[in-house]
């Protein structure tokens, strides 16, 4: 369901301009100067929607930069105002208003040290597999993105498309933890949870994950 339009959305996005890669596309090679230290480690969330999960993410690691991406500007808007309103300001953090399928032409080949996916929609006909973000096609496209050693992250709250994405998964970028339960998990304590997980766990809805990491590069071998 397409979210109601804000009122005042425009100028209410211009407020929030210090926070939002204008053209990323323009930025490629570039994005990391969009930060005060453009040396950290680069970290996204793609579909970051109101912004609960990245503005605690980046306040907990002022040592990483994040960017968040969200296609939906309604959505958007609010996330940009929360990071703008966070104490201490949020200076780790900027904003991306565009689609995944933009990411080949934003990012570089290796830039990335860590990918976020939480809660996407599951595309639950079988014909529209391929717009589901954890489709094998798209995590060749983040392992590309990824640094060597770098990690992708995934959180959703349907089985299914947690079912069809362990499958994905180990056909592009083989998982070293999957599990059905998050919250009871080795990773519980340091999951920050997002406006949707925790409205569903509340409910008693299990949150099922997925994290994989790219290989390293293998060492060379001498002739």
């Amino acid at each position: 369901m397409r979210p109601r339009k804000k009122t005042n959305l425009i100028p209410r996005l211009e407020a929030c301009s210090a926070v939002i890669l204008q053209d990323p596309v323009s930025l490629k090679g570039q994005i990391r100067e969009a930060f005060p230290n453009p040396d950290a480690p680069l970290h996204l969330e793609i579909g970051c929607g109101k912004g609960q999960f990245i503005c605690e993410l980046a306040a907990r690691h002022p040592e990483i930069n994040f960017i968040a991406m969200e296609r939906e500007p309604n959505v958007a808007v609010i996330a940009t105002e929360k990071a703008l309103a966070a104490e201490p300001a949020l200076s780790n953090l900027r904003f991306i208003l565009d689609d995944a399928e933009k990411l080949p032409d934003i990012f570089l080949p290796e830039e990335l040290s860590r990918i976020y996916i939480n809660f996407c929609d599951p595309w639950h006909k079988h014909r529209q597999y391929k717009r589901r973000l954890t489709w094998r096609g798209r995590l060749e496209i983040y392992k590309k993105l990824l640094c060597p050693g770098g990690e992708l992250h995934f959180k959703t709250d349907n089985y299914m498309l947690y079912h069809f994405s362990t499958f994905e998964f180990a056909a592009a970028l083989p998982a070293y933890f999957s599990t059905t339960d998050l919250h009871h998990s080795e990773y519980a304590q340091e999951n920050i949870m997002t406006e949707y997980e925790t409205y569903f766990s509340n409910l008693g809805q299990p949150i099922y994950s997925i994290r994989a990491k790219k290989p390293l590069l293998a060492p060379e071998t001498e002739g």
